[in-house]
């Protein structure tokens, strides 16, 4: 495996592999690796002649006090972690390679991003499309890959794959959990044992209304009070959001009649923690493990 921080160099490893005829995967991240990711590379491997993971904690989708500069980061450990699962290339730029001075460019998201974690996190979104745009530019992927467990940041990206006609299939690939059911997130190492110890109640809240949809039920603003429910028992969360909204294109929805993505996000402790379950009335329930709604 090599590592490569220069967007020049990166470029020209793309170049020289697509004269071979050789396939490239991408798995873009912002490190302090864990089995979700990995799961990524694994399935990037398998499709690709050549897989490129890149790490960066990219500064344009934190606001203010928000924790880029405590944000984990473990990168001799990362490096063996994706040399192990036979990554190609680590792109581990910099900041000031990414955002040269006099950088005046950003890629606006759509109206997906103002919903959800977007209402939340204002100019959030608008920093992960200029970001994975500069990396889908440098690593020239045939495909990329993104985890369900930020759903709302997959649809933002497809559709900018879309809107501005890149070549890259956006792959979604399912939530990755620990035993206990918590989705697995870099965020996670912020949670002292005692929250450890409760967070699988997100989880919990969604499972509730994911059987609140088996059983029939319908009204989205009921489901969204199941989860919300299951977290007013214990003080130490603080809920951002639970929302339910079309699967196809975010927009809310007041009954669930067609495939249905609630989201929802919760703050405890230094974490904010966030998780989804996907529902089709049509058919069976996802249980939030990353299907493909509406793809």
């Amino acid at each position: 495996m090599e590592i490569v921080t220069s967007v020049r160099d990166m470029k020209a490893r793309s170049r020289a592999w697509r004269k071979q005829g050789l396939s490239v995967g991408l798995v873009p991240t912002m490190g302090f690796l864990h089995p979700g990711h990995g799961s990524l590379v694994e399935r990037s491997v398998l499709e690709n002649s050549r897989t490129v993971v890149s790490i960066f904690v990219n500064p344009t989708q934190f606001g203010p006090g928000e924790d880029l500069e405590s944000y984990p980061r473990d990168r001799d450990r990362d490096a063996a972690y994706m040399k192990s699962l036979c990554a190609n290339v680590l792109f581990m730029p910099e900041p000031g390679e990414m955002y040269p001075p006099g950088f005046a460019t950003y890629v606006e998201a759509p109206e997906l991003g103002l919903r959800l974690c977007g209402a939340s996190r204002p100019g959030h979104f608008r920093g992960v499309c200029t970001v994975v745009l500069k990396l889908l530019n440098a690593a020239s992927p045939d495909r990329a890959y993104f985890g369900l467990k930020d759903a709302q940041q997959f649809f933002i990206l497809r559709r900018m794959a879309r809107d501005l006609d890149l070549d890259t299939s956006m792959v979604p690939c399912e939530t990755v959990r620990e035993e206990d059911g918590l989705a697995m997130s870099s965020r996670n190492s912020y949670l002292t044992p005692e929250e450890r110890a409760v967070a699988p109640l997100l989880r919990k809240g969604l499972l509730a209304a994911e059987a609140y949809f088996r059983d029939g039920g319908r009204e989205a603003l009921k489901a969204c009070a199941v989860v919300s429910e299951t977290l007013a028992a214990e003080p130490r969360f603080s809920l951002d959001y639970a929302e339910a909204v079309a699967a196809c294109d975010l927009r809310p929805v007041s009954r669930v009649s067609s495939e249905t993505l609630l989201a929802c996000a919760a703050r405890l402790g230094r974490a904010r923690l966030i998780d989804n379950i996907i529902f089709d009335p049509s058919g069976p329930s996802r249980k939030g493990r990353g299907g493909r709604p509406c793809w």
